[in-house]
């Protein structure tokens, strides 16, 4: 009968949309959603196509029903030719109205089925759409936001690309919802039923419902982080959005948010189970309300947590008392943003919740290298998507090199070289014969937790220590490769012994956080010597750049393998200097690193070679060094070696150095008048010097 009614009305046209299970692309998403568009405007050109239907039905039912009380009333009366022939053209009237609503019965009945078979293929469109736009795209770009605690640029136009697909959603959602319900209520009036047929609007609207529910809640996320390092009693900011809210109007009635910081087993309990709620918080956050504001320019609604402030975190304290302070960099925290709104005219009520990356709390910048090691190794090998906060106890190198490489990258503007991972590999592996190393397994406790041989921090510490040094004070030098910098001890003798006098090489300590030293080739008695400078920290390079001491040592000429050094260096030399008397009318001095007792002193130092003026600088130790010939152990270092680090509390006083001075090559000290010699022969120490401003006399 319906196949015989379309025939009848020529309506034998197909959906425009057919049902489509291939997994989209980012390519060919958009031109889905238009056919999706397209296909809900031919929804709601039937449900009007409908509505007209139904009142021309309603109209002959009222026209059949009418006539057949009228013959139903002249029934009853007694009968004439004339009434008789009245009865007989009401018989035939009721016939052909009953024939034209059984006709108008089957083409209501058809075109809600035809609806009804739109919406399931509007909704089977909507939730794979929907599907790949939250679970692929929207899941990935979170990922994406992860790596970027550990350094990997993140692109925030495509979330804004993202935006507008979910907002395609949800506009197609609340159209077909609003059909739906027009559909519900044409049949309300109408009340028909078709034999065998079981009605599925109701359960199709259910489906679109929780279709709605999954796209509001996961289109509720967090824009920009909290740094994942957390200090209690310091500011920190976060920006959590709502995709949709647009266009579902939830800035009309903007909702508040509030934030709570929850331990990493209550995060994982909401992973869980999403409908459960939270209410236990462990710490006290400062400045925790905020309301959500939509933003005509950027056509977003969001909302800035700008001055928040972890006044109080309980549960550390207890983790504290039972595990100690080196305990705190494991314990992992989360911050836990929830809202509640309505649309639809308070028809449809949501709570949304989202959770920050793991953080962790310090309260100490002792604490600090630790925690971002645990940060760095999460957001680096946390799998996507995952329920808990946990995480790979071991990891192939090649993607720790990765990470090491983007955590490097961000932090100086230069990455690793294959070099540089392949030094790093043997140091970290703790093997100097290791061959395979990329898909070799390093643990969480090698990185993190495990102390070097011989040194009382990790791989991971000293990692991290170097990465600052070179961001803070050595980022250009870095850049352009003027810095070696990973490479062992014994390997940078090496070349060194084979290149010209003079020529230098910077590397990082094996031995000092967050150190850097200078190695150098000089010739003594027609033999090569390699001399290796006192590491340099933080508070040293603070005094004074590295560029500059380099610039004072007139012994290093080449930078490794042979590059003047007034060409790899020179555009980095301050050169600026201060001839006039300052406000105070004092004469500024200029501060100078010498290598004590070497032949390249700088020019005002001749006084040095004479033991009888050392006076003049009594904060100068004269040095020597010997010929170096050391063996090495398998982390680069001189175990062998009888290293003295020179410092002010190896001399007490100058002033009254005996001129009798050795020239054996130690180090002359005088206490009490009583002469001390220290044997120095691996480590040449560097000296600051003040000398007179440029061109002013010394006499002050």
């Amino acid at each position: 009968m319906l196949t015989t009614y379309l025939n009848m009305n020529g309506n034998t046209s197909s959906p425009a949309l057919c049902p489509n299970v291939v997994q989209p692309t980012r390519l060919t998403l958009p031109q889905r959603l238009v056919n999706l568009h397209v296909h809900t405007q031919e929804a709601q050109d039937e449900v009007q196509r409908l509505e007209q239907e139904q009142e021309a039905y309603v109209l002959v039912y009222y026209d059949c029903t009418k006539n057949n009380a009228q013959l139903c009333h002249l029934q009853t009366q007694q009968q004439t030719p004339q009434l008789q022939e009245t009865l007989r053209n009401l018989q035939e009237r009721k016939e052909v109205a009953e024939r034209n609503i059984q006709q108008k019965t089957m083409g209501l009945l058809h075109w809600r089925m035809s609806l009804i078979e739109k919406f399931s293929i509007t909704l089977e469109e909507i939730k794979i759409l929907q599907s790949y736009v939250l679970d692929i795209e929207l899941m990935n770009w979170r990922r994406e936001q992860q790596l970027a605690g550990n350094g990997k640029p993140l692109d925030y136009k495509h979330l804004t690309t993202i935006q507008g697909w979910c907002e395609q959603l949800a506009e197609i959602i609340w159209r077909t919802r609003h059909q739906m319900k027009e559909c519900e209520r044409l049949q309300t009036q109408v009340p028909l039923e078709a034999p065998g047929v079981v009605d599925m609007l109701p359960a199709l609207r259910s489906h679109l419902a929780s279709l709605l529910s999954s796209l509001v809640k996961c289109s509720f996320i967090i824009e920009k982080q909290p740094v994942q390092v957390l200090k209690t009693d310091k500011n920190f900011t976060c920006t959590v959005r709502l995709l949709v809210g647009h266009k579902l109007n939830v800035h009309m009635t903007p909702p508040k948010v509030n934030v709570a910081i929850i331990t990493e087993s209550v995060a994982s309990t909401l992973l869980q189970n999403e409908s459960k709620n939270i209410n236990e918080h462990c710490g006290k956050i400062l400045n925790d309300t905020r309301t959500m504001m939509y933003n005509e320019k950027t056509n977003q609604m969001s909302v800035n947590f700008g001055n928040m402030k972890l006044c109080d975190i309980k549960t550390m304290r207890k983790h504290m008392e039972k595990k100690g302070a080196e305990g705190v960099s494991d314990q992992k925290f989360a911050l836990y943003f929830q809202s509640s709104f309505a649309i639809g005219g308070g028809e449809l009520v949501f709570t949304v919740w989202t959770i920050s990356l793991p953080v962790i709390v310090t309260v100490h910048t002792s604490q600090d290298a630790d925690a971002w090691g645990t940060v760095s190794w999460d957001n680096a090998f946390a799998e996507k998507g995952r329920t808990n906060f946990s995480v790979s106890e071991s990891v192939p190198w090649y993607k720790i090199s990765e990470m090491l490489n983007m955590k490097i990258t961000a932090a100086t503007g230069r990455g690793l070289t294959d070099d540089n991972v392949k030094f790093l590999s043997v140091k970290a592996f703790r093997n100097l014969n290791m061959l395979h190393y990329n898909e070799s397994l390093l643990t969480w406790s090698q990185f993190c937790k495990d102390n070097l041989p011989d040194r009382n921090f990790t791989f991971w510490k000293w990692f991290y220590e170097i990465m600052k040094i070179i961001g803070d004070y050595m980022k250009s030098q870095w850049c352009d490769s003027l810095i070696t910098g990973f490479i062992g001890r014994g390997q940078a003798e090496e070349l060194l012994m084979n290149s010209q006098s003079g020529t230098f090489m910077l590397r990082f300590s094996d031995s000092e956080l967050g150190g850097i030293t200078i190695a150098w080739m000089s010739m003594a008695d027609n033999q090569k010597n390699v001399n290796h400078l006192k590491p340099c920290l933080k508070n040293d390079l603070s005094i004074r750049g590295l560029r500059d001491r380099i610039h004072d040592l007139q012994d290093l000429i080449f930078l490794y393998p042979n590059i003047p050094k007034e060409i790899a260096f020179g555009k980095c030399y301050n050169t600026q200097f201060k001839d006039q008397v300052n406000s105070k009318g004092y004469v500024d001095t200029e501060l100078k690193v010498i290598i004590p007792g070497m032949n390249g002193a700088a020019s005002g130092r001749d006084s040095m070679e004479n033991p009888s003026s050392v006076e003049s600088f009594p904060n100068v130790i004269v040095a020597s060094p010997s010929r170096i010939s050391p063996t090495y152990d398998a982390q680069g270092s001189n175990p062998s070696s009888n290293i003295a680090d020179i410092n002010s509390s190896h001399v007490e006083a100058f002033s009254n150095m005996s001129s009798e001075a050795p020239n054996d090559g130690s180090i002359c000290t005088s206490t009490n008048n009583a002469s001390h010699f220290v044997d120095y022969t691996s480590m040449a120490d560097m000296q600051l010097i003040s000398l007179v401003s440029h061109g002013s006399s010394p006499n002050m």
